[in-house]
Order: structure tokens, then C-alpha cells, then sequence
């Protein structure tokens, strides 16, 4: 089926950022760009038109880094986001519980608490707070970064977790005064409880897709680098793979897997590399991606890994989940094999990690286009903005992250380390490629709110007033690139999709307003009224 959309003001986001007024599509690529005349030329019998009616059509949008999967099986979960008292948590489950007429014994699992939202007491959960909910049922809440997570009593017992228990390596759990664990799991010992619990079948994990994809598509999404392998508690990664597969085989994969594969040990990683597994494996809608590798935790959590200690702890670093010589291992392997990396780095210190590991590598075995690149880079000072720059390497950046982060950054770090830290506008002075996500389930994948941040340096309710760190804002411009051809790039892709060129892949979305020409603060209202993915309309307002 062939389309053509006229009478609209088409941003290509080529090199030549070209404008135009109507497009034609055929058989999922680009056909022709031009005028409306130019374009209608080109009608046929079954060609579909549609008309803009000046409204603004862009490159479908690319989240650079999520989880799909996770949000997806959020959906089936209590939804703590934005709960404000600890009551208010339990008052949430209670409900849920209720609801969905729960029997004793089931597991119940929520997600998205935040202490730092909790009026009065900002703490996290522990297994008395729990307690009261239920001590019949184990239940299990993750904190909104997903590196935190509490547990009831309940839960505890079932899983043998006690005074005997030993601390795992890369993660801790916290004990009372009496060494009993108080029900808070913390970066790697969150695996204690995670790796016990049901897990989903591949039909219920197509389902979880479907709904997060549906999502995505109501705000523009049309590509996503998401890390899936370790969503789900039995870490079976063929079952993920399965999933996305089926759903391609049957037509229902509206949006095009970049799939970040994480593989924390060697031996996951030698075995995926004798399974013949390779970056940028499969095809337009499903690729396998980078090795995703984890280092530190998150900075509202204080599990961030950090050179000095926190400026509102002391006592505390933040956490490595791996050792120097564990990451140089497992960078080294992937680089040897032609496998991108993209490593999680939130602190300082787990950054400096991340690049000696990649220099090495680079050393060991130079490559010109690798591609390897750090996930967040949040606390970041002068040696490090320098380094991405010398090895050429991808920043993936989230601007929704602003609108919490801005409120903890000083309290967390200093206002020393504060000042060179989220420094997007001198990543790109120098050249760095930026990729731009959401980090989603963490905060939400609408690319609009996204853009607004990128550029305001304020949050969805507008503060802080002049913006945060205003020095360091992007463009719309610049924005929108991270958005499409930034994410295109970190997926080897740019020649494929990302801007709109004859060609190319037709994978766009229509917007309610211009956001070229409205008011910055405005951007974040903007709806998306239609996207449309290889030719095909995946949402229509």
C-alpha cells in the first residue's frame, strides 16, 4: 500500500536539515520528497493520501536507552509512581490486593516508589512497614531506579533470608541492630529476591510487549535500545528473543529493537558468542545490539559509584557491582568479537572504570568505529567530559532525568561536582555524539517532555525558574537530532533510518504544533497525532 502526506511542514533532519511540504511512501521506504504538486504526481490508484493540514511531521522518534520489557511488566504490577507517604504505598497495594482478588500466599510485586518524594519521613520501606499490608502474602516493592528494592516478612521467610544470610559481592542488604535483615536489597542483593520469584511464560511476556509498544507508539516512539535480558526473574534471554521474534513473524512489532543485551559474567557472555551472536545480527525491525553491562546503582538511591563520598553521606561511596579486572574482561571479549558495549555509568568513579576498560581494549585491539559508549554519564568532571571526546565515545543521555534530579544533585554531590555534571551542551561543543532515552520504567518515554527538558533545564512544572545549570541546555534542534539520528547512530543505523531522505526507512510522526517555532516552554504540551512505522499507521489520534 502506498501513502503520501501532503501540506505539511516535513522536517527531514538531513545535513541540509531540509523543510518540505509532502512525502510519498512505498513498500516501507522513502520514496520522494517535495512539494504537494511534486509529491501528487506520484498517485495511484491505491495510494492512500493523507493531508497535514501544516501540522509538523518528524523522524519517528528513537529512545536510546529502556526497558520494554520491564515496562511492560510494570502494567501488571501496583504502580507506586508518585505515592507520597509510606501509607500511601501500602495504602495503593491494599488496594491492588483487593482489586484483583489476590489470594493468600500469591506473590505481590509493585514498583515506582520514590523516598524522596514521601512528605515528612524520607526513607525507604522495610519489611514493618510491609507488614502491615499483609503476613500472609510476600510482597515485593521496587524503587522507581529499580536498584532498590523492600520485602515484607513474608517474603524473607520464604526465600531462607536471615542473620545466617550472607552479603552478596556488588550489593548489600541492610540489617537492624540486632543483624536481622530489615527488608531493603540493594544493587547486586536485589538477585536474592528477584531470581526467586514466578516468572512470566512467552505469551504473557508477548503480551507485556504489546502493551508497552502500544505506548510508545501513542507518543511518536518508532525505535527503542532497550535491555531486556535480565527483566524478568528466570533471566532467560532466549525466551525474550523468542518473544520478539513471534511477535515479528505475526505482524505485531510496531516499533524496530535495538536489543542492549545484558550479560554480566564472562561465562553468559563466551556462551552467547558460541551461539553466533553479533551486533547488528537479524534485521531492520529487531537487531541485536551492544553488550549492556552494569556498573554502579542510582544517584537518588546514594548506590551510585562515586570518587569521594557523598556530600549527604559520608559514610558512603555508592556501590561497583563489578571489579576493574571484571569489567576489562568482559569489555575486552565483546570488543574482540565485534560486539559493541554500552555500560550503565552514573557516578564519577563508575565512569573512570568504564573508560579504562574501553582504552585498553581500544589499545589492545584499535577500532576505528566501535560505537562503545556509557548509559546516564550524570556526575561527570572536566577529565571525564574530555575522555568521551578522545574515545570517540557515545554519550546516552536521559533529559526526562532532570525533572527529579535537579532537586537531589547538590545535596548528593556538592555544588563543585555539581557544576560539571549533566553537561550535555559541552558534550556536544566537543563533538561528543549524544543519544538521547528515557531510561524507562525509571521515568516516562514521552519524547516531548524529553525535549522540553533537554532545552528548559526545567522540570513538568517549570522550575527551577531560568532553568538549572541554563548554561548546559540543547536546542530543539539539537534535541531532536538525540532523538532520531543520535539513536540511529549508537544502533549503526544512520543510514537507514533517523532523518527523512528518499530512501530511507518511513518511520515518522505528526505532531499538534511546530516545535521548531513555539515557545520553549510549551514543547512539553505538544501531542502526537499520528506515527506511522515502514508506511503503516501504528497510531492515529
Amino acid at each position: 500500500m502506498d501513502l503520501i502526506l501532503i501540506n505539511g511542514k516535513i522536517y527531514t533532519m538531513d545535513e541540509n536539515r531540509t523543510v518540505a511540504e509532502a512525502i510519498a511512501i512505498k513498500n516501507n521506504i522513502i520514496k520522494a520528497i517535495g512539494s504537494t504538486e511534486q509529491i501528487l504526481k506520484l498517485k495511484r490508484d491505491n495510494t492512500i493520501i493523507h493531508d497535514l493540514n501544516g501540522k509538523a511531521l518528524l523522524p519517528g522518534f528513537n529512545d536510546s536507552h529502556m526497558h520494554l520489557v520491564n515496562y511492560g511488566y510494570a502494567l501488571t504490577q501496583v504502580n507506586l509512581i508518585g505515592a507520597s507517604t509510606l501509607e500511601e504505598l501500602n495504602e495503593r497495594v491494599v488496594k491492588f490486593i483487593e482489586e484483583n482478588q489476590i489470594e493468600e500466599g500469591k506473590w505481590i510485586r509493585g514498583r515506582g516508589w520514590n523516598q524522596d518524594y514521601f512528605i515528612g519521613e524520607k526513607r525507604f520501606p522495610t519489611r514493618y512497614d510491609l507488614d502491615k499490608i499483609s503476613t500472609e502474602n510476600p510482597i515485593v516493592v521496587t524503587r522507581a531506579c529499580g536498584h532498590v528494592v523492600a520485602v515484607n516478612t513474608k517474603a524473607l521467610k520464604l526465600l531462607n533470608i536471615g542473620k545466617s544470610t550472607e552479603q552478596v559481592e556488588g550489593g548489600h542488604f541492610d540489617l537492624d541492630e540486632n543483624g536481622e535483615p530489615t527488608g531493603v536489597f540493594r544493587e547486586n542483593a536485589v538477585g536474592l529476591i528477584y531470581d526467586n520469584l514466578p516468572t512470566p511464560m512467552v505469551e504473557e511476556i508477548k503480551n507485556m510487549m504489546i502493551n508497552a509498544i502500544k505506548d510508545m507508539n501513542k507518543v511518536g516512539i518508532t525505535s527503542v535500545g532497550t535491555d531486556d535480558f535480565e527483566a524478568l526473574p528466570d533471566r532467560n534471554y532466549e525466551n525474550i528473543l523468542k518473544a520478539y521474534g513471534e511477535l515479528k513473524n505475526e505482524d505485531r512489532l510496531n516499533v524496530r529493537i535495538y536489543e542492549q543485551c545484558l550479560l554480566p559474567s564472562l561465562d553468559k557472555l563466551e556462551t552467547f558468542i558460541e551461539k553466533g551472536y553479533r551486533t547488528s545480527m537479524r534485521d531492520n525491525l529487531f537487531k541485536i545490539g551492544p553488550l549492556k553491562l552494569l556498573i554502579d546503582g542510582s544517584l537518588g538511591a546514594r548506590t551510585a559509584a562515586l570518587v569521594e563520598p557523598y556530600s549527604d553521606d559520608p559514610t558512603t561511596r555508592g556501590i561497583t557491582t563489578a571489579t576493574q579486572g571484571e569489567l576489562d574482561d568482559l569489555v575486552d571479549l565483546a570488543h574482540r568479537n565485534n560486539i559493541q558495549v554500552a555500560i550503565h555509568g552514573i557516578g564519577d568513579k563508575a565512569m573512570y572504570m568504564a573508560f579504562e576498560s574501553i582504552e585498553k581494549s581500544l589499545n589492545n585491539s584499535p577500532k576505528d568505529d566501535h560505537r562503545h559508549g556509557i548509559v546516564h554519564c550524570q556526575i561527570t568532571d572536566e577529565y571525564l567530559l574530555n575522555k568521551f571526546e578522545e574515545l570517540n565515545a557515545i554519550a546516552y543521555i536521559q533529559p526526562i532525568f532532570l525533572d527529579y534530579d535537579w532537586k537531589i544533585v547538590k545535596d548528593r554531590v556538592g555544588e563543585e561536582r555539581e557544576k560539571t555534571s549533566y553537561n550535555w551542551r559541552t558534550m556536544v561543543n566537543k563533538g561528543v555524539s549524544i543519544a538521547c532515552g528515557s531510561d524507562s520504567p525509571v521515568e516516562i518515554f514521552n519524547v516531548m517532555k524529553g525535549i522540553y527538558e533537554a532545552v528548559t533545564r526545567k522540570d513538568l512544572d517549570g522550575n527551577p525558574k531560568g532553568g538549572w545549570l541554563p548554561e548546559q541546555s540543547l536546542t530543539v534542534e539539537e534535541a531532536v537530532y538525540g532523538y532520531t539520528m543520535g539513536g540511529a547512530y549508537a544502533s549503526f543505523e544512520e543510514d537507514i533510518k533517523g532523518s527523512l531522505e528518499v530512501g530511507k526507512l518511513a518511520d515518522m510522526v505528526v505532531l499538534s504544533e511546530d516545535v521548531f517555532h513555539i515557545d520553549e516552554d510549551k514543547i512539553k504540551d505538544v501531542d502526537v497525532h499520528m506515527t506511522i512505522l515502514g508506511g503503516k499507521i501504528v497510531y492515529e489520534i
